[in-house]
């Protein structure tokens, strides 16, 4: 198979639970090395995890000194145990959509599935809504589905992760793929973290789902 490359949507959506500060470290530091200090100072080394993903990020990839760095650094700094579709757990990626609709599908799908895991009867949470540019090019695996069945399994990211994580290492900027949440929905995952740029935050939402329905609830709310 033929690899191919596309740029990504522009500008790609991305919802982030609001519980999560939109300011941090790395938003006012001016340099890599005022950078490190202010983690000691904060106590971020202390966190094992963070410190040995950092490790991994050559600081030419690092973000700072420039609005929402810290929400971009998160992504990748802060990642779920068992990773995500195109990460494994060692380092994270900046997940995003071509449609604010899509976006919501996505994180309304990890919703349900965490008030199904809590026993809960439903869940309701607030997102932040950002739009980046993502430059680059991707590899494309839209359509895909069919051919390659294993990166887009709904029960496994075995072979989607060690696909991402291969992307990654051979320095490309991530993929493009098929949402498996909104028909006609299209997923980026970008990897390199200088690659996320004119990050705006734009909009507020609460979502509502119930473990029982595939139904997500998407309530727009004021600034």
């Amino acid at each position: 198979m033929t690899n191919a490359f596309a740029p990504s949507p522009q500008p790609a959506h991305r919802l982030i639970p609001s519980q999560f500060p939109p300011i941090g470290l790395f938003d006012t530091v001016a340099t890599a090395a005022d950078l490190a200090a202010v983690m000691d100072l904060v106590g971020w080394t202390n966190d094992r995890l963070v410190a040995d993903r950092i490790d991994r990020l050559p600081q030419t990839e690092w973000v700072y000194g420039t609005p929402n760095a810290s929400i971009v650094m998160a992504a990748f700094l802060h990642v779920a145990p068992g990773g995500m579709r195109f990460n494994g757990p060692d380092l994270g990626a900046w997940y995003a959509a071509d449609d604010i609709r899509t976006a919501a599908a996505e994180v309304g799908h990890h919703l349900r599935r965490e008030t199904v895991a809590r026993n809960a009867t439903s869940m309701t949470r607030t997102y932040r809504a950002y739009a980046a540019t993502l430059s680059g090019d991707y590899l494309d695996i839209r359509g895909q589905q069919i051919t390659r069945p294993e990166i887009y399994a709904s029960d496994s990211y075995d072979a989607s992760q060690k696909l991402g994580e291969a992307v990654r290492a051979a320095g490309g900027a991530g993929l493009l793929y098929d949402s498996l949440r909104r028909r006609t929905g299209l997923n980026v995952v970008a990897h390199r973290p200088r690659n996320i740029t004119d990050i705006v935050q734009t909009d507020h939402f609460e979502i509502t789902v119930l473990a029982t329905s595939r139904l997500i609830d998407v309530r727009g709310l004021s600034k």
